[in-house]
């Protein structure tokens, strides 16, 4: 504040002597002061993770693990990339993300300001009247300048406690890209599974109308009676209900994909319209081993960086228990008028330090170091349950891929014989040699097959896309 107020220059006499007291004060508690606690390591908090991961996979190349970075591109399916791509570009989620860690840096440089010095510049000019004495005038201008030393620590903890809170940020901004892209492709998966569900039953429809119109020529000829032919028309018309409810949940998918790329629900419609084979993924994975997993995937990077947060923040309350000083300072110019500001009489200086000490707070200060240690010790659980369930993600989609690979070898050999089946009975059929049920028994087995072996497919590749989100795949 501008020494605006009589007598400022007598003050500018004693202003070293105050600076020079202050300072030495501040030196004397200095040496007295207890010091802060030592921070707490987070080598307290290590996990001892295995040396490999207990469910073998396909072998790949040892020497070096798959890319997960641009893991989409594994499965070879151009749209399937270009629409991660757009969503990692605009989906709303990471975009609040991107927002969320511009505020968190933002807040880091404003800590990061509170360290350096403060000046700041003031002006005025005023005109008084009292009764009928001629008006006068007054003008005043001044530069002001303050200083709080950082001898406790104080304000670098804070510092360091945002600077860790923006790199929580930056991690969870990659978790959230990390997300939507497994999203996205299991999305994109989800749908193309249904169109082929829809191709199957489509397929059984006309194979079952077909049989339905060789059910109905021979009770015309009168080798069979009507009761077969309804039959033949109830397994036609429960194959054709499918149909709405599988063109439904692929209506209800593309929306979806739409929303993951910030689009309205209508947008890939003409995109996704025309039906594609279920993306596979390469089976050569060279799995990272998982001290390597836990590095790479940002939510364990983001716990990491709570806890150095925390640590930071029980650093801070503990420097608030001692001094606090600060160190200030003003130059400014006081007259009567616009041309005696320049006379070097019009000039006046103050210098002031001061020193502020807690005497009685009633606990408060140690109830604050109280409340940032538990807050680090829920940072720690935090971090240890993070760590083991990046752990259990990655067995769980191990074991998973490993039990869907399996399934879909003995559905394969289920849905060939099925076929075999189907087409032996609906000839034997025409030619009389079997009964209606045996065809309509056959042909139910064959679109449960078929439709098993599909949705299998579609697991498989599922379960790539949580393996790679499992081991931290989606992010630089």
């Amino acid at each position: 504040m501008s020494p605006h107020f009589p007598g400022a220059k007598r003050l500018t006499l004693r202003a070293p002597y105050a600076l020079s007291l202050g300072l030495a004060l501040a030196i004397v508690l200095t040496g007295c002061a207890s010091p802060a606690k030592p921070k707490p390591q987070i080598d307290s908090l290590a996990i001892a993770t295995p040396p490999a991961w207990s469910t073998p996979t396909a072998p790949g190349n040892p020497a070096k693990t798959t890319e997960l970075a641009l893991w989409w591109q594994n499965f070879n399916d151009p749209l399937l990339t270009a629409l991660v791509t757009q969503a990692l570009q605009a989906n709303t989620s990471i975009r609040s993300a991107q927002a969320a860690l511009q505020q968190s840096r933002a807040l880091r440089d404003v800590k990061g300001a509170g360290l350096l010095p403060g000046v700041s510049a003031s002006g005025s000019a005023q005109r008084n009247q009292s009764g009928d004495n001629a008006p006068g005038n007054s003008f005043k201008a001044g530069i002001d300048a303050s200083w709080e030393p950082d001898i406790f620590g104080g304000k670098r903890s804070a510092l360091d406690a945002t600077e860790s809170d923006a790199q929580a940020a930056q991690a969870t901004l990659a978790d959230t890209q990390v997300s939507v892209a497994a999203e996205m492709a299991l999305a994109y998966i989800q749908l193309r599974g249904q169109q082929a569900q829809l191709a199957i039953a489509r397929t059984n429809l006309a194979s079952q109308n077909e049989t339905l119109q060789i059910t109905d020529w021979r009770a015309q000829a009168g080798l069979t009676t009507s009761l077969e032919v309804e039959q033949a028309r109830t397994a036609s018309a429960q194959t054709s209900a499918q149909l709405p409810a599988l063109e439904a949940s692929i209506a209800k998918t593309r929306h979806a994909l739409a929303l993951l790329t910030g689009q309205t629900p209508d947008a890939l419609q003409n995109t996704l319209a025309k039906p594609a084979p279920v993306p596979q993924a390469a089976h050569d994975l060279a799995l990272s081993i998982p001290a390597q997993t836990l590095r790479q995937r940002p939510d364990v990077r983001a716990a990491e960086h709570r806890i150095s947060a925390a640590l930071a923040r029980v650093s801070q309350a503990q420097a608030a228990q001692y001094p606090s000083f600060s160190i200030g300072g003003s130059i400014g110019l006081s007259a009567l008028t616009l041309e005696a500001l320049t006379n070097s009489a019009a000039v006046l200086k103050a210098l002031l330090a001061s020193v502020s000490i807690p005497l009685l707070d009633g606990g408060a200060a140690k109830s604050q170091v109280l409340a940032q240690e538990a807050a680090l010790e829920q940072a720690r659980v935090n971090y240890q349950t993070v760590v083991l369930t990046a752990l259990k993600d990655v067995e769980d989609a191990l074991v998973a891929l490993q039990g869907d690979r399996a399934r879909q070898t003995r559905l394969q050999s289920a849905a060939t014989a099925a076929g075999n089946a189907a087409l032996l009975a609906q000839q034997r059929y025409a030619s009389g040699l079997i009964d209606f049920q045996t065809v309509l028994q056959t042909q139910r087995t064959l679109l449960t097959a078929q439709d098993s072996v599909a949705s299998s497919q579609a697991d498989i590749s599922a379960d790539h896309v949580r393996l790679y989100k499992a081991l931290g795949g989606g992010w630089n």
